[in-house]
């Protein structure tokens, strides 16, 4: 699950990068507030890709996703980017664990038939 929803939040860290120069060309917000608030959410995706395997990184990813679709309010383009990668959000998430539960089964399927060594 760790690979897939890392790969998720590294794309989306270069989405909100560009989505923040997108933002800039608005008359009404300041480099400094977009910058910031880019930044943060740039930052929040980098640090999930090491807290998504612990208690709520899920959770986390998932406030990032909302935040993500809600900055269509600026960006009107980022409605539709949020709403693909809350997509891709949710099949790393889904598909992740399952690939997690097979090499688990896996693995205890292998340890189980090796022979004992006499």
């Amino acid at each position: 699950m760790r690979t897939l929803c890392s790969s998720t939040l590294i794309g989306e860290f270069f989405v909100i990068g560009f989505a923040g120069l997108v933002a800039m060309k608005d008359p009404d917000l300041s480099m400094a507030t977009v910058w910031t608030v880019s930044g943060v959410a740039m930052f929040l995706c980098l640090v999930l890709c090491g807290l998504v395997t612990r208690p709520g990184g899920v959770a986390l990813g998932w406030a990032l996703q909302i935040a993500l679709i809600a900055s269509g309010f600026i960006v009107p383009t980022m409605y539709f980017l949020g709403a693909v990668f809350a997509a891709l959000w949710w099949a790393s998430v889904h598909y992740g664990r399952k690939i997690d539960e097979a090499k688990a089964r896996f693995a205890a399927q292998a340890s189980s038939s090796t022979p004992d060594a006499a």
